[in-house]
């Protein structure tokens, strides 16, 4: 379990966990949350269960998306119907003993929490979510349900750091197109024409226009370090036939 300072509080439970301490083996070990893997599913489940108790919750706590690189952020509650997947990439919730979960394997989840005002939110933000403005998105949906801007504190979990993240010749097209000033966030590769791209560099500057409380940005490389995250990047290099993915999540403690 990996935690941010700024987010510990004693209405907030909250965790980036890592690959272990759970029962999944080979390329999923252990602690393998990703339903969309091809893991055996009662292992998946067992882990998930886990992670629940590490934060003293019981497994049903957890709610998660299905997850498609969007910026849209859903407000969940315990009459919120998850029993058919949801698409989208975010949550905010007021509802204690609910937690919001985020499934990554490179792409960066992003914590939020106000805990005066008891509003959380929990994002999965890929290129294209980024781009769109996630963290953004859920600041103001958390705001909606009562949080105060200044009140919002936001951890950026393990993620693939900029050394790890080459991206082709197109790539700065889109951030370019939208701001020619975001070109700070690329650095040419050593590949001619590629570029090696800081997705959380990307990430922490967006959100700190919001002028909210404070930002915690974890420094570790989910490509780089092996034994702690999966990657589906170190995946498509190694030629692997698939990948697990971690669970990161917050909830407001139960009553």
């Amino acid at each position: 379990m990996i935690t941010s300072e700024i987010l510990i509080s004693k209405d907030i439970r909250h965790s980036f966990f890592t690959r272990s301490g759970g029962i999944s083996s080979g390329i999923y070990a252990s602690l393998n949350c990703g339903a969309g893997s091809d893991d055996t599913p009662t292992n998946v489940v067992e882990n998930k269960s886990r992670a629940m108790a590490m934060l003293d919750l019981p497994a049903s706590a957890l709610r998660t998306l299905y997850q498609v690189h969007s910026a849209d952020v859903i407000s969940v509650d315990e009459s919120t119907d998850f029993t058919t997947a949801i698409k989208a990439d975010a949550m905010v919730s007021t509802t204690p003993g609910i937690a919001l979960g985020i499934l990554t394997a490179d792409c960066v989840p992003i914590l939020f929490a106000d805990s005066k005002n008891k509003v959380i939110g929990a994002a999965h933000s890929g290129w294209k979510g980024s781009l769109g403005a996630i963290g953004k998105n859920v600041i103001e949906a958390m705001i909606k349900l009562g949080a105060e801007r200044s009140e919002i504190n936001v951890a950026i979990g393990p993620s693939i750091q900029q050394p790890s993240y080459e991206v082709g010749p197109d790539f700065p097209n889109p951030f370019l197109e939208k701001d020619p000033e975001l070109r700070r966030f690329f650095i040419p590769s050593k590949k001619e024409g590629h570029w090696m791209f800081d997705l959380t560099g990307f990430v922490q500057d967006q959100i700190s226009t919001q002028n909210i409380g404070k930002i915690d940005r974890l420094p570790n490389d989910t490509y780089q370090q092996e034994q702690e995250f999966f990657s589906y990047r170190r995946m498509c290099h190694r030629g692997e036939s698939d990948y697990g993915r971690q669970l990161s999540a917050i909830a407001l403690s139960p009553s």
